[in-house]
């Protein structure tokens, strides 16, 4: 008997050890259907209304088709598109300015919500009844189309314009890590303070800002939220079209959490390669694998231009998903201080904007482990998740 209750304790182990390790799926992001797609659930909120659109090239349907032309072809109104960093098209380099102008195909006015107007002014809200975002986040707090949400919501708010935020998959929305933000290192690329992976869609997101009053002056929102549907939050999604010019894959998406931290170093994450956030590298790091950063669209001035760059290729590292545990890889970071220990301009004053937290920079060069450096995010990290469950829509 003795034996037989051994042999299900181990059979019951495996399962157990089996199911775990299957349990975070690669799914293409048509498997969701998209809020987009939910178009009885929305059009009627847009019919005989002067509408204005916050989209970009992740706007799309399942076939490909823009959310613009769709709206057009059901006879929607549509009066102004407001455009995030990297434009319209998505196709400028992170931090170039964005010039406002003219739909081509449509003749449409945009208006660029990056640079010096993030937030959209009354005078450019002006003759709208209602607004639609539609942005494809990646679920870290410092990719700035949360930041442009925020901003949208607020105006909104402020002119009593009504707003729907069509949901889509979060790619990184299987886990909850890092640092929660201090309210002093807020910035455009961080805030509200919350931790820099987050695991919330960008309708749950929305939600939570608009729920715990985040928004200037307390100022509530009159928002609306169309939820996906077979959404499944244990999952990295395959994006059909790129979010950013240097987000060109999934790999490049799941790798991005963790790499986007070396943005505040010395250190290339690869721009100006064909593999941007899928690899690191220094001149003076000792690493086998070698790349050369070169400038083109998307990264017109990469760090190390024409230079050979020394470092790691992580795609491997990302192909085995599923072995990988549900956090930020801080080893990287890590790693690379400690090979480049004399260099004394390792980071740059955007890493604690990215952080989010000044002791992390601290840390990492007073050689904290992992661990160690883990373990001072627990409490901020439990926190939050009090604060998140309130907003879980799936």
């Amino acid at each position: 008997m003795t034996k037989r209750i051994l042999a299900l304790f181990a059979i019951i182990i495996c399962i157990t050890l089996i199911i775990k390790a299957q349990g975070l799926k690669l799914l293409d992001a048509k498997d969701a259907v998209v809020g987009a797609m939910r178009t009885e659930k929305y059009l009627p909120m847009l019919e005989n209304k002067h509408v204005g659109v916050v989209a970009n090239q992740t706007s799309i349907m399942d076939d490909g088709t823009h959310l613009i032309d769709t709206l057009l072809s059901c006879g929607i109104d549509l009066v102004k598109i407001f455009t995030p960093e990297h434009g319209f098209r998505g196709t400028a380099d992170e931090g170039a300015s964005i010039a406002s102008g003219v739909d081509e195909k449509t003749g449409i006015a945009i208006v660029s919500l990056y640079g010096k107007n993030k937030k959209p002014t009354a005078e450019q809200l002006q003759g709208i009844d209602i607004l639609v975002f539609d942005l494809q986040d990646v679920g870290c707090r410092f990719y700035t189309y949360i930041s442009t949400m925020t901003y949208v919501m607020e105006a909104a708010a402020e002119n009593g314009i009504p707003m729907i935020v069509l949901d889509r998959p979060n790619p990184n929305g299987f886990y909850v890590d890092g640092p929660v933000l201090e309210p002093e290192n807020a910035s455009f690329v961080g805030m509200h303070c919350v931790p820099i992976v987050y695991g919330l869609t960008i309708g749950e997101y929305a939600l939570m800002v608009n729920g715990e009053g985040w928004l200037t002056d307390g100022v509530k929102c009159n928002l609306t939220v169309i939820p996906m549907g077979k959404y499944d939050r244990d999952a990295i999604y395959k994006l059909p079209v790129k979010p950013s010019p240097n987000l060109p894959n999934w790999e490049s998406v799941y790798l991005y959490p963790s790499l986007c931290l070396f943005e505040g170093t010395d250190v290339s994450v690869g721009r100006g390669t064909d593999m941007p956030f899928q690899v690191y590298g220094h001149p003076a790091m000792t690493d086998d694998f070698v790349f050369i950063p070169r400038t083109a669209e998307g990264h017109r001035a990469p760090l190390y231009a024409d230079k050979e760059c020394h470092g790691k290729n992580l795609v491997e590292y990302a192909h085995r998903y599923r072995k990988n545990e549900k956090k930020l890889n801080l080893s990287w970071i890590l790693d690379a201080r400690r090979q480049l220990k004399d260099d004394d301009k390792f980071f740059n004053n955007y890493f604690i904007k990215l952080a989010g937290v000044a002791d992390l920079q601290q840390k990492i060069d007073s050689a904290f482990t992992e661990d160690e450096i883990r373990s001072s995010w627990k409490d901020g990290i439990d926190n939050y998740l009090k604060i998140r469950e309130k907003y879980l829509i799936y």
